[in-house]
């Protein structure tokens, strides 16, 4: 894959290719031992590439990148562009504060990665000037284009988002906020004050369920945890949205999507954990979280062991 494509807003989106698939966030794989499994981690990789993601995103929120070592991050970013095998691109993800964040994104680019996706600067509340600059310093580390995650202290105007547009390197917005007010109005300024071809994602935890929402206001780009341990779900409802298929759709989300974000609300750091318990209910031992997070309830892991099993029904029905 050529680095220097990806420099290029429309090429990034092309690379990414809304309509091939979902946007793969793979979970890192630890051994009994805590150690970061790589083998396993390849494996969970390329399992899903095959099975039709868009892009993976490595060393992400679902792949528990504030638990890793830079050492850690480094191995397992080159263990994900090993296993994608330049079949698609490999965004990783970078944050803490400004020194650290451009540590991660030049450790990124060492590794082999396509992109950067820039998550909120570690816990303080900034004003919009000091985020502009963070992101802006971020952007100028490396020559890989960067996401910027909206999400919990990292909030941004639309002007503030135009800024962004407008600064070389930075590339796409993924909102894990949920406000659709903001979004649209997000949209609407960089679409009249910023350059075209910025890219917007739909980033909270299991996007599915809002995306018919998201796709109202042109955002069609959404990260899908779910692909991690049911990738035929998740296939099957992206193909929904993308052909316009409301019956599988509502399908979907009424008797997998929804009763699955309720299993997910249940516990603290479910948006990881619960889907690493996933994907061992697969077969794939990738082993358990990292502190703080913890591992799921007993009985909820039984309940998501019935919702996979339905979400497959619901798939047998629309054939």
């Amino acid at each position: 894959m050529d680095l220097g494509e990806l420099v290029t807003p429309a090429l990034l989106a092309d690379r990414l290719g809304a309509p091939s698939g979902p946007l793969f966030f793979p979970v890192t794989a630890y051994g009994p031992d805590g150690a970061v499994d790589l083998d396993t981690y390849r494996l969970h990789v390329r399992r899903g590439v095959e099975a039709g993601a868009a892009a993976v995103f490595a060393c992400c929120g679902t792949g528990e990148f504030h638990a890793l070592t830079p050492e850690e991050f480094e191995l397992c970013v080159s263990a994900a562009v090993e296993a994608a095998g330049g079949r698609v691109p490999v965004v990783a993800g970078t944050g803490y504060g400004t020194a650290l964040a451009v540590r991660y994104a030049r450790l990124a680019e060492r590794a082999g990665a396509d992109g950067l996706l820039a998550m909120p600067p570690y816990l303080v509340r900034a004003a919009q000037e000091g985020l502009l600059r963070h992101y802006r310093q971020v952007a100028a580390a490396t020559s890989l284009p960067v996401v910027v995650y909206q999400r919990d202290n990292a909030v941004l105007t639309p002007q503030s988002v135009v800024e962004l547009a407008r600064t070389e390197g930075v590339v796409g917005l993924k909102d894990g906020l949920g406000d659709l007010d903001l979004m649209q109005r997000t949209v609407s300024a960089v679409r009249a004050e910023g350059p075209g071809g910025f890219l917007y994602f739909n980033g909270l935890p299991t996007a599915e369920l809002t995306q018919p929402a998201y796709g109202g206001i042109g955002i069609t780009l959404y990260s899908s945890a779910v692909f991690c341990f049911a990738p035929e779900i998740a296939l099957a409802c992206h193909t929904a949205f993308r052909t316009g298929d409301t019956a599988t759709a509502h399908r979907l989300i009424d008797g997998f999507y929804r009763p699955f974000v309720e299993l997910r609300d249940r516990g603290s750091g479910y948006a990881v954990s619960l889907v690493k318990a996933g994907v061992r209910l697969r077969g794939l031992d990738v082993g358990e979280v990292r502190p703080p997070l913890h591992e799921p309830a007993g009985d909820h892991v039984e309940q998501l062991a019935r919702l996979i099993e339905r979400g497959h029904a619901l798939l047998e029905e629309g054939r």
